[in-house]
């Protein structure tokens, strides 16, 4: 599902899945406590914002204190409450309900950072085993074209032996894009146009370089995706000077 979907069904569900609940507890409303009650909401809460962002956790927090408010609290079928501890209540559904729904999208997000942080791992670790074992430096080079176009959701990686032709935009070791010398802001203007150049070098010593060509629409790779990048272009031309004598 498209994250734009899923966001509205989220915001959605935030809005109507604290409505039901509150309709489906009218019969007990006189023989349960309005804290459980309250708390009842709170888990609808936390399940919306566990699948969808802060917002539909958010919206879900509102939903949840107005509907309270509406139909469990006395005048019942208006949001005006009459007793004090039933405004406090409400009040506390209203701020547990974002305090959880905060915690519960950013557990989701750290969920997300992790998967993506092994991922990157794997790759480090499957490239440094084949540059180590390999007895070609051309597949350890196509390996690493490989892995380029899917950390960077590339088009197109093409690699390069020999001097340096040109001044084609540049991925430098720290992660930043250099056009014409001038640092270029990848995470506001996504990447420059053109072919993006890598350079594969270890210690000093320059081996060739990634031609890169982003997929149109590709959305610009964040700072850990171009480490990581740049990584692997280092494996690369580890394996290259390794291999250096069988090719000169």
């Amino acid at each position: 599902m498209r994250s734009g979907l899923r966001e509205t069904v989220a915001v959605l569900a935030g809005v109507l899945a604290p409505l039901l609940l509150a309709l489906a507890l009218i019969p007990f409303r006189t023989s349960v406590t309005h804290t459980n009650l309250a708390l009842l909401l709170v888990v609808v809460v936390v399940a919306v914002a566990a699948l969808g962002s802060r917002l539909a956790g958010a919206v879900a927090a509102l939903s949840a204190a107005a509907w309270f408010d509406f139909f469990h609290t006395e005048p019942y079928q208006s949001f005006h409450i009459q007793d004090r501890a039933d405004v406090e209540t409400a009040v506390l559904l209203l701020v547990v309900g974002l305090l959880v729904s905060q915690l519960a999208a950013r557990a989701r997000t750290l969920r997300r950072v992790a998967v993506v942080d092994a991922s990157h791992l794997e790759r480090l670790h499957g490239t440094t085993r084949l540059a180590r074992f390999s007895t070609s430096a051309d597949d350890v080079v196509r390996r690493v074209r490989r892995e380029l176009a899917e950390v960077l959701e590339l088009r197109e990686c093409r690699f390069e032996y020999g001097a340096l032709v040109g001044r084609p935009p540049r991925l430098d070791p720290d992660g930043s894009v250099k056009v014409a010398g001038w640092i270029w802001d990848v995470d506001r203007q996504g990447w420059p146009d053109g072919e993006i150049e890598l350079r594969a070098t270890v210690h000093g010593r320059y081996e060739g370089r990634f031609m890169m060509t982003p997929a149109p629409g590709a959305a610009p790779p964040p700072l850990e995706a171009r480490l990581v990048a740049v990584d692997l272009a280092a494996q690369a031309a580890a394996a290259l000077g390794h291999f250096a004598p069988q090719r000169s």
